[in-house]
């Protein structure tokens, strides 16, 4: 198996997608060899328990989604962004009833802008993260720089609310419930979360993959740090898959139709 958890294992209450900015690319830029265009979402994901409140990444910085010019420039219309002010995720889970402090874990899937910007939101988190993410994080190699906002998203981060993940899987609370996977290849520490619920088993598959043509072809994103390793946790997550887990690739447009109960626009 992938990773181990028992009959014994627990579950967690709730998994929502929150809503999320948009992005228009080509899917050749998402996947190697994919052809047309493609909207796809930038979401981060809220899972409640019994013992916590834990998200998977986090979005953009704050300021984005009040200036998504102001933060990106003209990129920003290249891309055709979609956003608005209410997509912040501290405004999102206060309208779930939730404060940024009620927030116990955040995974990090990995350190891009569109997945670390938030971090900075949750103050009092235990941040989890892949191995060797955050020295990857600061100091990339010129082709992958632009990804990153060091200095803004992950350097505040006190260093002693970092977990490092270490091996293949780790338990986040420690009864099966929630389990963190590396998945490298797309950057050296990229994770995925394994999310048991009492009626399905989720896997969030962060930017392991981009998009299920992906998946299927067993074709990496373009610009991958390890596009080899990429290719082996894309084989892990077929895996999974095959396996009876639900796989979820969040910036799939296809895949938040198939998760529509789970997504905030139901």
């Amino acid at each position: 198996m992938p990773y181990a958890h028992g009959s014994h294992a627990g579950t967690a209450r709730r998994l929502r997608a929150l809503d999320a900015p948009t992005m228009t690319t080509d899917a050749s830029s998402l996947v190697v060899g994919a052809e047309g265009s493609v909207t796809f979402p930038v979401p981060s994901f809220v899972i409640e328990h019994d013992r916590g409140l834990i998200l998977f990444d986090t979005g953009f910085a704050p300021r984005f989604y009040d200036d998504p010019v102001g933060y990106f420039g003209e990129l920003a219309n290249v891309l055709r962004i979609r956003t608005h002010p209410g997509q912040r995720l501290d405004r999102q889970l206060a309208s779930l009833g939730f404060d940024t402090e009620d927030v116990t874990h955040v995974v990090l899937s990995h350190g891009h802008s569109d997945h670390a910007g938030g971090l900075g939101l949750f103050p009092r988190a235990e941040m989890i993260v892949g191995p060797g993410e955050l020295e990857w994080a600061r100091s990339p190699n010129r082709a992958s720089a632009r990804y990153f906002r060091w200095s803004e998203d992950l350097a505040p981060v006190e260093p002693q609310r970092w977990t490092v993940v270490n091996g293949p899987a780790h338990d986040v609370l420690g009864d099966g419930s929630i389990i963190v996977l590396h998945t490298p290849g797309h950057t050296p520490g990229q994770l995925s979360l394994v999310v048991r619920l009492p009626s399905q088993t989720i896997v969030l598959t962060g930017d392991t993959v981009h998009l299920r043509e992906g998946l299927d072809r067993l074709a990496p994103y373009p610009y991958d740090w390890d596009p080899q390793l990429a290719v082996r946790s894309l084989e892990r997550l077929a895996l999974l898959e095959r396996s009876g887990h639900r796989l979820w690739i969040a910036h799939d447009p296809h895949d938040w139709s198939r998760f529509e109960p789970l997504t905030p626009h139901c």
